[in-house]
């Protein structure tokens, strides 16, 4: 099938190179120019687990192209993926000015094809936006009508940073959404080189609501394990690891296989005490379903406890640190991990951002550092008073207190970089990622 993704971000640039991978022909469009030849070089203009190899396969068999001229890709594909950014509003809304320019597009150049073609939005957008944004700009801008000259579809993206490429490729369930029984063919046509996934067939409508129901799953799901953490810490005599591993081990959680072993749900790497959740998706999406809300006048308290946790939660790591140093008046903090979650380079809404920023408010000298968000992090902090270092060794050098919040592998070996260190540094863990016995200053969020 012929395909063309409009947008080369995290969900576009994935999207595109796993459907290539998987035999279609892809088309990816960006109208930054920079990106376009980053791509076509075979590099990923962000960081994610094997793209880059799976970018350069898909390049070298011509199964993927990338190029800035949005009318030929569309004339000569089948189906177009609206694939680009919906970000944040003041109150919480979700700005759809691209989406909106995009349909726009796609509507006069559909207006100068005589084919049949599918446009389906795969950007996070609240419900009844395909339907009553998307297609009435497509049918405005072409001078045709959708469901008879063309067809409409919403087709959500279920991607976790670091791990996109293999939730692409080994999906879970594939949602499709779709205006008529023609436009769902094309979808299932797109689909069926992914034979055997669960496949959820239903309206745009639903299938934009279904994307913004399983962020907020996830989102409350942290939340409420950062309030049983501070709670177990106020309490005394009770560590949020134990009880987190206790309810892991509900059959709810880790149910029984025929054989007898059992399987820990990945759902369950959701209910862990931290310093919070941050990322392009889950604070944007729950914002969006709250402020969605009310412009229908459904109130979210639910939600809005589910943000107001998150917020409070980052400023934990402050206040176990003043345990030990009541005034951080020149004491060198090391902060460690500046990415969202592992395995990616992006910052967006960090907890690593308040956490410096209070650190910073109260007088501290700040290090950083994270395996691959450097390059952003310097650009970020770039009218702070941090320094981001090059490696991890460098950042632990002389401090008194370290603070961990990102779970990446690399971290694993603090224990043993500090071992012969005198005086031993505090160690603030906000993933609780370490072992508490293996470090001889030790506090952790629930502990």
């Amino acid at each position: 099938m012929r395909v063309s993704v409009i947008g080369t971000g995290y969900v576009g640039l994935v999207t595109g190179v796993g459907l290539a991978d998987r035999g279609h022909h892809v088309t990816c469009v960006d109208s930054d120019a920079d990106k376009i030849a980053r791509i076509r070089s075979g590099v990923s203009p962000f960081f994610e687990p094997g793209l880059d190899v799976l970018l350069e396969r898909t390049l070298g068999s011509s199964q993927l192209e990338a190029t800035t001229d949005l009318e030929r890709a569309v004339l000569e594909t089948d189906l177009s993926l609206i694939a680009v950014g919906t970000p944040s509003l003041p109150d919480g809304r979700v700005a759809l000015g691209v989406v909106k320019a995009v349909s726009l597009q796609l509507g006069a150049i559909l207006r100068e094809k005589p084919a049949y073609h599918v446009v389906v939005v795969k950007s996070t957008v609240v419900p009844g936006t395909t339907e009553e944004v998307v297609l009435p700009l497509l049918e405005d801008a072409s001078g045709r009508r959708a469901g008879r000259d063309f067809g409409v579809g919403m087709n959500p993206e279920f991607l976790t940073e670091g791990e996109a490429v293999e939730d692409f490729l080994l999906p879970d369930r594939i949602v499709l959404g779709a205006i008529d029984g023609r436009t769902m063919s094309v979808l299932e046509e797109l689909y069926a080189v992914f034979p055997g996934v669960e496949r959820v067939r239903t309206t745009p409508r639903a299938a934009e609501m279904i994307k913004y129901a399983s962020n907020a799953l996830l989102a409350t799901l942290i939340s409420f394990s950062n309030e049983i953490g501070n709670l177990c810490a106020a309490l005394g005599g009770v560590d949020v690891v134990d009880v987190m591993r206790a309810l892991h081990a509900s059959r709810y959680l880790t149910p029984t296989l025929p054989d007898g072993g059992r399987m820990t749900a990945p759902l369950a790497a959701f209910l862990w005490a931290g310093c919070g959740f941050g990322g392009s998706c889950l604070p944007k999406d729950v914002r969006a379903l709250i402020a969605h809300g009310r412009l229908v006048g459904q109130s979210m308290p639910l939600l809005e406890a589910v943000l107001d946790t998150n917020v409070r939660q980052s400023h934990q790591a402050l206040a176990l640190l003043q345990k030990h140093y009541p005034s951080l008046q020149g004491v060198r903090v090391a902060v460690l991990g500046l990415a969202f979650r592992p395995d990616t380079d992006d910052m967006r809404e960090s907890p690593a951002i308040p956490i410096i920023q209070d650190l910073l408010a109260a007088g501290a000298e700040v290090t950083a550092y994270d395996p691959a968000a450097t390059v952003a992090a310097r650009r970020r902090f770039a009218n702070d008073r941090v320094r981001v270092c090059g490696d991890l060794s460098e950042a632990v050098q002389d401090v008194g207190a370290i603070v961990l919040t990102t779970k990446w592998d690399e971290f694993t070996r603090l224990p043993d970089l500090l071992r012969d260190r005198h005086p031993q540094p505090l160690v603030v863990d906000g993933r609780r990622m370490l072992d508490k016995r293996g470090v001889q200053r030790y506090e952790g969020i629930g502990l």
